[in-house]
């Protein structure tokens, strides 16, 4: 099976939950590996960048009128991605420890897992 072929059937039975569990999985691992190998840099901006990137696709989706979260966890969630989008300049401009954006990542994930 290509991977094409894999990936298409994995988007049909895979629940959304389970695909945001997922890509939270991939950029924590990401960001966890950063930090243990003491990434700078291209390679340490590109890491925070995808995580920044993946919160600012939850605040866009959490803002549309359509979206079938409870309005007060749209709310939290739009906070999150404001704060993860702060203290990234931290880290990238200051060298700030990678952890508090790890915990973030792990906490949502952990309801990610419970809700589904």
């Amino acid at each position: 099976m290509t991977l094409k072929a894999y990936q298409n059937t994995q988007r049909i039975t895979e629940d959304p939950r389970q695909t945001e569990y997922r890509l939270f999985g991939h950029v924590t691992g990401a960001l966890i590996s950063a930090q243990k190998v003491k990434a700078s840099g291209g390679s340490l901006v590109e890491v925070i960048d995808w995580n920044r990137r993946v919160w600012r696709t939850l605040a866009a989706d959490c803002l549309d009128e359509h979206n079938q979260l409870p309005e007060g966890v749209r709310a939290q969630i739009v906070s999150l991605s404001l704060w993860v989008n702060k203290y990234s300049k931290e880290a990238i401009r200051k060298g700030a420890s990678l952890d508090p954006l790890i915990a973030i990542n792990r906490t949502i994930m952990e309801g990610l897992r419970g809700a589904a």
